[in-house]
């Protein structure tokens, strides 16, 4: 099922996006897209963090795009392990870049462009270990 701004090929498109950026790392990137948010995006997406697994993986190294397409509400949520590596200044600049991009009506080219920047610190600071696997779907989680 297609959201509102993404078509069903997006949607394929995007979880292509993801599966390519966690080739060389051991990190995990999840989208997840709902029509609605009440409250504040960042506090509903360390709800959907835990809820969907995403603080389950052994290095902690999981990121969480979370968009609320008709309320227009964006948060980008990482997991302790990269946190500490990237710290707050980058989760802010890829925030910035998405908004910039939805702006501009770019959506699908800002969550691209986002979901490999994640990729890139992720394989700077977990690259792929011999016994890697994927720990979560690369599939868009609708809500």
């Amino acid at each position: 099922m297609a959201s509102d701004l993404f078509s069903q090929d997006d949607l394929n498109r995007l979880g292509e996006c993801i599966r390519l950026a966690e080739l060389q790392s051991s990190g995990e990137i999840r989208v997840h897209l709902e029509k609605h948010c009440r409250g504040n995006a960042l506090d509903r997406a360390r709800v959907l963090f835990h809820q969907i697994g995403m603080d389950r993986t052994e290095l902690r190294n999981g990121v969480l795009i979370y968009i609320a397409t008709h309320d227009r509400k964006v948060s980008i949520l990482g997991d302790e392990g990269i946190h500490q590596k990237v710290t707050d200044r980058f989760w802010t600049l890829e925030l910035d870049n998405l908004l910039a991009s939805f702006g501009r009506g770019e959506y699908l080219h800002g969550l691209e462009q986002v979901i490999s920047d994640v990729g890139i610190r992720l394989k700077e600071h977990f690259p792929v270990g011999n016994n890697d696997r994927n720990e979560l779907s690369n599939e868009i989680s609708l809500g």
